[in-house]
């Protein structure tokens, strides 16, 4: 029997302390083939997000994946993110939560498609699984509470002094 990830306990845990603490919880995400995220707001092949009962819709943390709805821009849109591809999980407020190291992404561990079967009378073409893509979207006039990172064109870090921030130490 294979080992059971820790990882979607933890999340769900981290989760339920910040709300239970009055605190906004985020999920910092690694984009990848596999994660349905609206790509307007991907910044370095990341992704943060609001994922407080308030900023979502439907919102469903489950052992392999995160699935929920949320506006941006005033359009609702639908979620999937991988546990394989959550980063971090913190509450905004002060920063605490908890990183977690992604060394292999969900689009990293997908099986290779299986090769083609040819048709013959006794054996039908086989169907195709379906995939999952980016979610296309406009970029301007979302509000801080339907977004949590607003995309913008310079890619500096974060000034010194503000708000906490989480820090990943390896």
């Amino acid at each position: 029997m294979p080992d059971i990830s820790t990882k979607p306990y933890l999340l769900r845990a981290i989760y339920e302390w910040c709300t239970d603490s009055g605190y906004t919880p985020y999920l910092a995400v690694k984009v990848d083939a596999a994660t349905t995220v609206p790509m307007e707001y991907v910044k370095k092949g990341e992704i943060i997000l609001n994922i407080s009962y308030g900023a979502t819709s439907g919102l469903k943390m489950d052992n392999d994946a995160i699935t929920f709805r949320a506006r941006f821009n005033g359009v609702s849109r639908e979620l999937y993110i991988p546990v394989q591809n959550v980063l971090a999980i913190y509450a905004n407020e002060n920063g605490q939560g908890m990183a977690f190291d992604v060394s292999t992404t969900a689009a990293e561990l997908a099986p290779p498609a299986p090769a083609p079967v040819p048709e013959t009378a006794s054996a039908p073409a086989a169907a195709s699984a379906p995939g999952l893509s980016a979610v296309p979207g406009k970029t301007s006039g979302a509000t801080a509470s339907e977004v949590s990172h607003l995309p913008d064109d310079n890619n500096e870090p974060p000034k010194k002094g503000g708000r906490p921030t989480l820090t990943r130490i390896k």
